[in-house]
């Protein structure tokens, strides 16, 4: 089953933290330093937001999957509609190890399909011999040289 991911970026978490927990009427599943994630069942979303950003608002978009065919599924419909596609395969981000691919719709959103493997220890580091810059999750556009999370994205 599929999940709606969002990602904003922030610019006061603690702030933002107190906002969301009372229109989504629930804490965090996980905070950090900086980020913090819900996961709601209703609606089914992994709502984020992070200040690792360079301005407020969304970061990218997506669909978690619970299963590594969903992911698959979601990568052939991509490719199908001949969208450029960033295949990232196993990566650690958002203190997360993922298998991920992005996508970027007409008007430059990203998105992102990803299957959580496990949780980890730190925000994300970025892929060896394809950082081109420090970067947070989301690329600007597919494809591109890439950091830990996706294509390189001026940030932080």
């Amino acid at each position: 089953m599929k999940r709606f991911h969002v990602h904003l970026h922030v610019t006061d978490l603690h702030q933002s933290i107190a906002f969301y927990s009372k229109l989504f009427a629930a804490e965090p599943a996980r905070i950090e330093d900086d980020y913090a994630k819900w996961m709601l069942e209703d609606p089914r979303l992994n709502f984020a937001i992070s200040t690792r950003g360079a301005a407020p608002g969304v970061d990218h978009l997506g669909f978690q999957v619970d299963e590594a065919a969903e992911l698959a599924d979601l990568k052939d419909r991509a490719e199908a509609a001949d969208l450029a596609l960033l295949d990232e395969g196993q990566t650690t981000c958002c203190y997360a190890r993922s298998d991920k691919h992005w996508i970027t719709d007409p008007q430059g959103v990203p998105w992102e399909h990803f299957q959580t493997l496990a949780n980890v220890p730190v925000f994300g580091k970025p892929a060896p011999a394809k950082a081109a810059a420090a970067a947070c999750c989301a690329p600007v556009a597919v494809p591109a040289s890439t950091s830990c999370c996706g294509p390189a994205k001026a940030c932080c």
